[in-house]
């Protein structure tokens, strides 16, 4: 590990504490072949991070599944106590942790803070879980015994996104570890610092066996070494739909199962009889744009009734002058930095196809050039179709696209006639309205006049393209385990069980 400092748009002085050789079996292992790890808001290289050979996944594989047989043995109360004296030791390093993600992915630290705070909950949250981890008994009849038992794949493989580096790593590893299970961990190749680092934390704290959790880093060569590996036996991923679709053809290698969190095309429901202070503060909010509007939950699709219009677009594009674009380290700015390149060009060609199919723009569609070498967009609305692209894509950056209606079945028709449900919100005081919106609507995790919010506990998930099963509840570490079922047959003529020889 070695000390960079930072010097940001602003000309503050951040230092970072970088961790660049991955964690596999306990150790810290570099590789010949590398990449540069880029600064979104600067675009200063900040350190060379290794790419992972096949060899050095299967190494990391092997290494969970060796400590998961070792770790799975322990005490149910002490792994609990463990994973909880971990948690503890991320929020000790809330700091360093929150500007390794700013630096490395461009997000404003106003947002980006409390990360690691969630993250944390994560850990605490299953570690208290970790008792409900039972088996069932089933009514076989007089002479039978029949009950089911828990137990640990042996491997999970994570594979985490770009847009919350250290809450995603520490939502990964926290019920695969709970159940019994080692991890080999996988970040983007845009983020990869705050996983490093929190190897970093694995090896210096002595809380788990060597090899329980594993850090390899790369591209999508290292992912699929990773997902279609014999020994890896459950896929754990949050991403893009696209990325979702290669995990589980490389997963049909194996038969293994996927946990999947990817895309979404969020409708945002105006009703006119909603509170529309709370819709504008709602909506404005659900753009994301603290996060550039990268998040999978944002509400990307403004579905407000022509009578509520005027109440709602012209205001919000009042508020959205009032936006500061710029240091993501500086909290007096709303908007930092899209997290590459890539993405940043990936967003520009979605404003040309939006301007080519004649969409209006109401604000923003236009790159920042203010800073050279940074990857900075205008928060932007168009006003749409039904039918175009921007509407039907999910673009992963700051776009808001607004569609009118007036009648109820063909409101609903444009909420669900997406690949995508993953969220969405109802914005009314007519409780019939409320609930019969969020029955119609093909989401799997729908706000009331709100969005955004999670709450441990409640299961988050998508329907469609959005996903396979669910996060954040009982459900995810029921799925880090197998069931095995167990039958006992009694009966005087069975020598071994009346203790014949």
């Amino acid at each position: 590990m070695f000390e960079h400092e930072l010097e940001t748009l602003s000309r503050k002085r951040v230092s970072l504490q970088i961790e660049d050789r991955m964690y596999i079996d306990g150790e810290f292992v570099s590789s010949e072949e590398t990449f540069e790890n880029e600064c979104p808001s600067t675009g200063e290289i900040l350190t060379e991070v290794p790419i992972a050979t096949e060899s050095q996944v299967d190494e990391a594989v092997q290494a969970a599944e060796r400590a998961s047989q070792e770790w799975r043995q322990i005490d149910v109360f002490e792994r609990r106590e463990r994973v909880e004296a971990f948690a503890d030791l991320l929020l000790d390093h809330q700091r360093e942790l929150t500007n390794l993600d700013v630096a490395d992915n461009g997000s404003s630290i106003s947002r980006m803070k409390f990360d690691t705070e969630k993250g944390a909950r994560n850990l605490q949250y299953y570690a208290g879980l970790a008792t409900e981890l039972k088996g069932e008994t089933i009514p076989t009849g007089a002479e039978n015994h029949n009950f089911t038992q828990r137990e640990p794949y042996g491997v999970v493989a994570g594979i985490i996104p770009f847009n919350h580096p250290t809450m995603f790593v520490a939502e990964k590893i926290a019920p695969a570890i709970v159940a019994g299970n080692g991890i080999v961990v996988k970040p983007s190749e845009y983020t990869p610092l705050s996983a490093l680092y929190i190897g970093h934390l694995v090896h210096e704290c002595g809380l788990f066996p060597e090899g329980l959790i594993n850090v390899v880093t790369g591209f999508g060569e290292t992912g699929a070494n990773l997902v279609e590996h014999p020994d890896v036996r459950l896929i754990s991923m949050v991403g893009s739909p696209a990325t979702g679709k290669k995990i589980m053809k490389g997963a049909a290698e194996n038969l293994s199962p996927v946990l999947l969190e990817l895309g979404g095309k969020n409708p945002f429901i105006v009703y006119p009889d909603a509170d529309m202070n709370r819709v504008l503060d709602g909506l404005q909010g659900a753009m994301a744009l603290p996060w550039q509007g990268q998040s999978c939950g944002s509400g990307t699709r403004l579905l407000v009734h022509e009578d509520a219009y005027d109440d709602v677009v012209p205001p919000l594009i009042d508020r959205l002058e009032e936006v500061t674009i710029g240091d993501p380290f500086d909290e007096s700015n709303t908007m930092g930095a899209v997290v590459s390149e890539p993405q940043y060009e990936k967003v520009c060609t979605y404003f040309d196809i939006a301007k080519d199919e004649g969409a209006e723009v109401l604000f923003g569609g236009e790159a920042v050039d203010e800073y050279d070498g940074g990857y900075f967009l205008e928060p932007t609305v168009f006003d749409v179709e039904p039918g175009m692209t921007i509407v039907k894509e999910e673009t992963f950056g700051p776009v808001l696209s607004v569609l009118t209606w007036s009648d109820y079945d063909e409101m609903i028709e444009i909420a669900n006639d997406i690949e995508y449900g993953l969220t969405a919100s109802v914005w009314t005081n007519d409780l019939n309205d409320a609930h019969r919106t969020a029955n119609d609507v093909e989401s799997g995790y729908i706000w009331i006049n709100q969005h955004g919010r999670h709450y441990i506990g409640a299961p988050f998930g998508g329907y469609k393209q959005s996903g396979i099963g669910n996060k954040e509840d009982l459900s995810e570490l029921l799925d880090h385990t197998r069931v095995k079922n167990i039958n006992v047959e009694f009966g005087e003529d069975d020598p071994t069980l009346a203790g014949g020889n």
